[in-house]
């Protein structure tokens, strides 16, 4: 007896990731029903990704951003990938489990800003998270089924593209040299933030919510590879690490499929991959981003969306030339510092934030 197609809607449908996952889906069509699919503002795009005559065309700007959160809170659908880049993913995350949906989360940035009141309320409605950042998915496959406590979980990272460049020419590093990442194809906003290391700190944030456990707990570790995904240390010592390709359509498959594991054409097991593999902790001069991360949240509330509204503004102005590669990190310190309320117990508190951090970085800026 065939089951039936499982019913997705795809949120940021024409980015990096949501483009992968179409390409994942059309390789098993019959097993999908593709209910709904959105862009931000390259809506005439998405019936040339999309071959399903069933699917609804939506776009997440303004016009249709309410249409978009009511689908998603009727629940006819079984899973939600949220690819939407950004602050601009946090309701329809919280639509999504609103509904008791599972969510696949690239969206990185709903758990940052409001991690407090996600998780409780997956929880609440029986909805499950599954990550779809590769750090992520792997501690989640290295935990799936282990009851054992936690003594420790490790997130690798690339280093990102500037990670050789002397410190002293940190300060001066274009946008051409920090999005030429050296082992992922990514959009420009996260090659960025992976070159400071504002993308670890984000995920230090999200790991703090999705596992439950200490920023203490959490060691970033320079994996130059990029093919140790993360691993995790239980009390007895043990470590188990997920291990594989630098290729985004691993998490994306399992988070798609999951609970099962599903045949892909996907390239898996290459010795020449695990020739060399290395391991360092990284530079504190280097990478002040990472510490952002621990003082977001010992400060909680609304820090996680003061500092990633901050990260967003800046990587803007760098990219644009406004601001140098050192001040992207320096904005978002003093944003952490200025910014932040003394509870955050809603969206509308998140939002609020959010705009709070937007206006003083602007403000920095025209001082700049």
């Amino acid at each position: 007896m065939t089951s039936s197609p499982r019913r997705i809607i795809i949120l940021g449908a024409t980015g990096t990731v949501g483009v992968r996952a179409l390409q994942i889906i059309e390789e098993s069509p019959v097993e999908w029903q593709i209910c709904a699919v959105s862009a931000h503002s390259q809506g005439q795009q998405l019936g040339s990704l999309v071959s399903s005559s069933t699917a609804q065309y939506l776009t997440s700007s303004s016009s249709e951003h309410q249409s978009l959160i009511e689908l998603l809170r009727t629940g006819d659908y079984d899973i939600c990938l949220n690819a939407i880049v950004g602050a601009a993913g946090l309701p329809f995350s919280e639509a999504v489990l609103s509904a008791g949906c599972d969510l696949a989360l690239a969206n990185k940035e709903s758990l940052v800003m409001a991690g407090a009141i996600l998780m409780p309320l997956a929880a609440k409605n029986s909805a499950t998270i599954v990550p779809v950042d590769s750090e992520h998915s792997a501690i989640f496959q290295c935990l799936n089924g282990e009851d054992a406590p936690i003594k420790q979980l490790f997130l690798t990272a690339s280093g990102g593209a500037l990670r050789d460049m002397p410190l002293d020419e940190l300060a001066s590093a274009t946008p051409e040299q920090a999005l030429a990442h050296p082992n992922w194809s990514m959009g420009p906003r996260i090659t960025i933030d992976s070159a400071t290391m504002m993308n670890k700190a984000f995920e230090i944030i999200e790991a703090h919510w999705l596992f439950g456990v200490d920023a203490a707990q959490i060691t970033v570790l320079i994996h130059r590879q990029s093919v140790i995904h993360s691993m995790v240390e239980f009390i007895d010592g043990s470590v188990i690490a997920q291990l594989g390709p630098p290729d985004m359509g691993f998490p994306l498959h399992y988070a798609l499929h999951y609970p099962t594991r599903q045949k892909s054409t996907l390239n898996g097991f290459d010795a020449s991959l695990f020739s060399e593999l290395s391991l360092r902790q990284p530079e504190d001069a280097r990478f002040p981003a990472l510490a952002l991360a621990h003082q977001a949240i010992e400060a909680g509330g609304d820090a996680g969306a003061v500092l990633n509204a901050a990260d967003e503004i800046a990587v803007e102005a760098f990219l644009a030339g406004d601001i140098s590669f050192a001040d992207i990190t320096m904005l978002c310190e003093g944003a952490l510092h200025n910014c932040c309320a003394d509870s955050c117990d809603t969206i509308d508190d998140v939002v609020a934030a959010d705009q709070r951090s937007r206006e003083y970085c602007k403000k920095q800026l025209s001082f700049a």
